[in-house]
């Protein structure tokens, strides 16, 4: 039988929220198309059994993706769970190397290593989607104790789903954070099921924002269906992340459009449910509001849509002739001994420096 959720908590926005200049507004706009344009390929082509392993996908999150990571800045940190395609687009990946990395493919962003759960790019300061519920919480943790310990000013955005705030990771990643004064902006992504269980019945406290209160972890709330005020309200948490050095939770709320993989059978839901929520569909509200604001006409937003599909489209190209990896290299970035790097000397070994 499908749960029937309860209205969310009302949004507190810290703003009207202006709009932004049309040269951003378009990005925001393209972004958030091209999100979801990549991800409807990838769940064709995850059917055609081109991609394999799992996949989850972020339809209907657009706004929460892009919003928080538009909130940063290029020296920030940004860590994801497994549902991080977008994520690693709005960084600023390719998303031809994030569907070869879907495909398993040497030009992927991780090699062909990591595939749909573990997508990498250090050069973007993104360092991946993580396979395990909760798992990236005490991660995102040591990114901010390295910045904190370093003394500069760089902050740690670390997503997570509503069901990770279950786990232990995250009670003891809060307290920690709140002790060692973290600059961290924890991101919940509430899109209202943890898996396929409902938020009333996996957790005892559904107004999320509250769960790290009693470990000293202020919290608040976005509506993570529309991008401006997401980007607002992690904008100010990063500041004051940034210049309190403290840790902040930030509640997005938000509804995925597809099941929690593409195996979900989605039983535990309403199709009136899935519904009522596409009515708030992020990308068409905010297409609807730049027109009614002169920042865009029509035209520009189907010529944006048909950019979107036609690179979607080209990733999936570039996936599908792209090499696998060499058997040879089946053990390369594995393991690391002493100054040796498998079994080749590094260029900080004693050895090497010695040699010149």
């Amino acid at each position: 039988m499908a749960d029937k959720a309860s209205d969310p908590p009302p949004i507190q926005r810290i703003s009207e929220g202006q709009l932004p200049d049309p040269e951003t507004a378009r990005e925001w706009l393209s972004t958030m198309t091209l999100i979801r344009r990549f991800e409807e390929r990838a769940g064709e082509m995850y059917t055609r059994a081109k991609i394999g392993g799992f996949l989850h996908l972020a339809i209907g999150e657009e706004a929460a993706v892009l919003g928080g990571a538009r909130a940063l800045s290029d020296r920030d940190w940004l860590i994801s769970t497994y549902r991080s395609h977008g994520h690693a687009i709005a960084r600023g990946t390719s998303p031809d190397a994030v569907m070869a990395e879907l495909f398993g493919r040497a030009t992927g962003c991780s090699g062909g290593r990591g595939g749909s759960m573990h997508l990498f790019d250090l050069q973007r300061r993104f360092m991946g989607g993580w396979g395990i519920v909760g798992g990236n919480i005490p991660i995102g943790a040591g990114f901010g104790l390295a910045s904190s310990y370093r003394g500069n000013d760089e902050v740690t955005l670390c997503v997570f789903g509503d069901g990770a705030t279950n786990q232990g990771t995250f009670a003891e990643t809060m307290n920690l954070s709140a002790l060692w004064r973290l600059p961290v902006v924890f991101l919940v992504t509430n899109n209202r099921y943890g898996m396929g269980t409902a938020i009333e019945r996996h957790s005892a406290v559904t107004d999320l924002t509250r769960k790290g209160e009693g470990f000293g972890v202020e919290g608040m709330r976005c509506d993570g269906m529309d991008v401006l005020n997401t980007f607002e309200t992690v904008s100010e948490a990063v500041a004051i992340a940034r210049s309190e050095q403290r840790p902040i939770l930030v509640e997005a709320m938000t509804y995925r459009f597809r099941g929690h993989s593409i195996a979900d059978p989605q039983r535990y839901r309403t199709a009136e449910q899935v519904a009522e929520w596409k009515e708030r569909d992020p990308i068409d509200s905010f297409a609807t509001r730049l027109i009614e604001n002169g920042l865009l006409d029509q035209a520009a937003v189907e010529q944006i849509d048909a950019t979107a599909l036609a690179t979607a489209e080209a990733a999936v190209s570039f996936a599908d002739s792209s090499p696998e990896p060499e058997p040879d290299s089946l053990y390369d970035n594995i393991y690391a001994l002493g100054g040796e790097v498998n079994g080749q000397l590094s260029s900080n070994s004693p050895a090497t420096k010695e040699n010149g």
